[in-house]
């Protein structure tokens, strides 16, 4: 029988790799998040949408649900703590999100600290950018999309603008919002 391991609270930074400004949040969470939970978590904080599949990878070790068609193994996120896989501080893993676009998040736990009894977590304290749109092709769809909604005579420039629901700031980011979603679900639980 696999026991739990202690509660503290890790601050960790996940950073979409590959983008230029970066696009990071700041999240306080608790060491016994599973890694099922610190996906759900990641949705919110980055703004995905839960459209695709998803793991975590430490090394070569790769932590998810496994597909036995494609013969890919994954150890089970629903039973592996964050305390599991960051145990000191500086340890890393890999979140990646939508196999086809590849967005890989660095998560690098930052601080280990002692649960404020009286918070509710996790939450979001910092971050810069917006969360990216889904199915944008990638870095350099993104890139594109960028170029295209920036400038009106671009051919793309409406249909973009069109798929992305009316306007995109990519420089917005919104801590607040972010918690509230988080909180709603904390709730529902």
């Amino acid at each position: 029988m696999k026991i739990d391991p202690p509660q503290r609270l890790y601050q960790i930074k996940v950073t979409l790799q590959e983008t230029d400004p970066p696009v990071w949040r700041r999240l306080l969470v608790r060491s016994d998040t599973t890694l099922l939970q610190m996906h759900r978590i990641l949705q919110v904080a980055m703004g995905w949408k839960d459209y695709h599949l998803h793991e975590f990878r430490v090394g070569a070790v790769l932590f998810g649900e496994s597909d036995p068609e494609a013969d890919v193994r994954r150890i089970s996120e629903k039973a592996t703590f964050l305390a599991d896989v960051l145990r000191d501080v500086d340890d890393r893993l890999v979140y990646e999100y939508d196999f086809g676009d590849s967005w890989e998040h660095d998560i690098h736990l930052e601080e280990i600290t002692e649960l404020d009894p009286d918070a509710m977590y996790p939450i979001v304290v910092a971050g810069a950018r917006a969360g990216l749109p889904e199915d944008v092709g990638g870095t350099d769809g993104f890139r594109d999309f960028l170029r295209a909604i920036a400038d009106p005579n671009d051919p793309e420039h409406e249909e973009y603008l069109v798929w992305c629901g009316g306007s995109y700031d990519p420089d917005k980011f919104d801590a607040s919002s972010i918690n509230m979603i988080l909180e709603r679900r904390r709730m529902q639980r």
